[in-house]
């Protein structure tokens, strides 16, 4: 666990795809003259100085190779990508299922408009939205309100690249318009929220935080974007990620935690998780590959959903990595990220991932959850590490509230080594910049870097990375196996099962458990069943009713 803790700081990033596998003996070092043959062969022209930086990645490739060649998987198994023969013409017709309802939710609390406004910064979702509901205060001045918040904390926090200052306040009318006239559309009507840099809205930038395309706009809503809007949502700000989503350092600087701000607030979802502790905006939407919500979440102690793999269209999103990319929301409470996520969570025919959900997200607040049976990873809690002591509280807790725990061991399969994937198609989705040496703009150049990994990637054979999703569709299973008789189970936020989790799809919630002794905040991870966000939501809601760790926000005296 210790070894992985400096890579999750960077979101959603692959430090060569063996970076955990031991090195065989029997597994030579790559040279620079091997390289420099090899690129013959497959038409590229790296420096000699850029293979140097490349050559650790290419032994480190080696091993995962070595790794999943002694899997002796059979001929019966197949890659966990599916092949989708439909164009997006018979999609469309085929994508006709309904909207529907994700139920009830629990009842409103009764919400009164404090004396001092200042204090609407740390409102829930749930909180402002019954305000707009009970029209003790408009749309147009809660929007307001944060938008003088983003100007003002701004400077010091890094984490926004674009106000969307007109839009909002037209957005924010017609919200006002039609509570007014008894068109109330749900929990998030006239609620101001904001979206990572990397999903589309027309009119603006779009810039995905990296130099090369800090003046890019894309002449499309982002699917999240046009469905928050369908449900009243009022559009205030994109924010900042690591360029390329890649930790937190963007074209404009790095982006910084509000509990202290000569720290960064971690990648690559910075902005979202920073202008959410800060109380910026009630809510923003995120995006995970190997950690990007997770571990932004951590940095600023927010609730950040992943939710299952294609539960949330990624049309007009910046793709890193086909099989793993996934959208979720970073907000204050689990009964927040579920108003958020039922307004998300549905079938998109430009998305073909999005049409393998088998059921529609549903509100299960009413779970017992007595009756619930949820695994712990036993040897991953006795292990020494910074934020145990917050962790075994936390069950403790769970514990208390009469939740049953049963000891859990993840799959020993190299889940590590199947990380070459993401590189594989990052670097394919980023061809253009490779080949044209615009990589060279990227803020950042070291051996870590986007830069230096897609080039390193191009030198994967096509067979080791089918290799690679064999062996994943191998852990899919053996994760089923595992989980099968539990309905969700809980583990520290930075162990394995982050990287086998992002592999195999299942949602994750990184929840707010204490502070360490510097003051800074901690997360622990529930993680639930494939396409069971519900239960997985409810029995956080219920941790967070039962302590005020949720509740806690940054001073903000900077």
């Amino acid at each position: 666990m210790k070894k992985l803790l400096p890579l999750l700081g960077v979101g959603a990033i692959c430090f060569g795809a063996g970076a955990l596998v031991p090195r065989p003996a029997d597994v030579p070092a790559i040279t620079i003259p091997m390289v420099r043959a090899a690129q013959e062969l497959i038409g590229l022209s790296f420096t000699d100085a850029q293979i140097d930086s490349a050559q650790r990645n290419l032994t480190q490739y080696r091993q995962s190779y070595e790794a999943l060649s002694k899997l002796n998987m059979p001929n019966s198994v197949a890659p966990a990508e599916v092949f989708n023969p439909q164009p997006l013409r018979l999609r469309q017709s085929l994508a006709g299922t309904p909207t529907v309802s994700a139920g009830k939710l629990p009842d409103a609390p009764k919400v009164k408009l404090p004396a001092n406004r200042d204090d609407l910064a740390f409102f829930t979702v749930r909180q402002l939205g019954e305000l707009l509901r009970t029209k003790q205060i408009s749309s147009e001045e809660l929007t307001q309100f944060f938008i003088a918040r983003l100007k003002k904390y701004d400077p010091k926090l890094l984490c926004v690249i674009t106000v969307t200052e007109d839009l909002a306040l037209q957005q924010a009318r017609q919200a006002d318009q039609e509570i007014k006239a008894g068109k109330y559309r749900g929990p998030l009507h006239g609620i101001p929220f904001g979206v990572k840099d990397l999903f589309s809205a027309k009119g603006y930038k779009t810039t995905w935080g990296a130099t090369p395309y800090k003046d890019q706009i894309l002449d499309e809503d982002a699917a999240v974007v046009e469905r928050l809007r369908n449900a009243g949502g009022v559009l205030v700000a994109k924010l900042t990620l690591g360029a390329l989503a890649q930790g937190d350092v963007w074209f404009g600087g790095k982006t910084k935690t509000p509990w202290d701000i000569t720290r960064g607030s971690s990648g690559s979802s910075a902005g979202s998780a920073s202008a959410v502790a800060a109380g910026l905006l009630p809510y923003a939407i995120g995006t995970e590959t190997l950690g990007s919500i997770v571990s932004p979440s951590t940095a600023c102690g927010v609730t950040g959903l992943r939710p299952t793999y294609g539960r949330v269209s990624r049309a007009g999103a910046m793709a890193l990595s086909w099989t793993m990319d996934k959208a979720g929301p970073i907000t204050r409470s689990a009964q927040d990220c579920a108003i958020v996520f039922a307004a998300l969570a549905g079938p998109d025919a430009r998305d073909p991932a999005t049409m393998q959900a088998p059921t529609p997200f549903k509100y299960a607040f009413d779970t017992n959850i007595k009756k619930l049976r949820v695994g712990y990873l036993k040897s991953a809690f006795e292990a020494n590490y910074p934020t145990k002591v917050n962790d075994q509280a936390t069950l403790d807790m769970l514990r208390k509230l009469g939740v049953e725990l049963v000891p859990l061991e993840l799959p020993t399969l190299p889940a590590s080594a199947m990380r070459l994937g993401l590189t594989v198609e990052g670097a394919a989705a980023f061809d253009e910049l490779t080949r044209s040496g615009r990589d060279a703009l990227l803020v950042g150049q070291n051996r870590n870097d986007w830069p230096n990994t897609f080039r390193s990637s191009r030198f994967i054979p096509a067979v080791e990375y089918i290799q690679s999703q064999r062996a994943r569709t191998l852990l899919i299973e053996q994760m089923d196996e595992k989980l099968r008789n539990l309905d969700l189970y809980i583990a520290p936020s930075f162990s394995a099962s982050l990287t086998i989790t992002n592999l195999t799809g299942h949602p994750a919630v990184a929840v707010p458990n204490g502070l360490t002794d510097k003051g800074l905040p901690t997360t622990i991870t529930f993680t639930g069943q494939l396409y069971e966000e519900g239960k997985l939501l409810a029995l956080v809601k219920a941790y967070q009713d039962a302590t005020d760790f949720d509740e806690k926000h940054p001073p903000l005296n900077f």
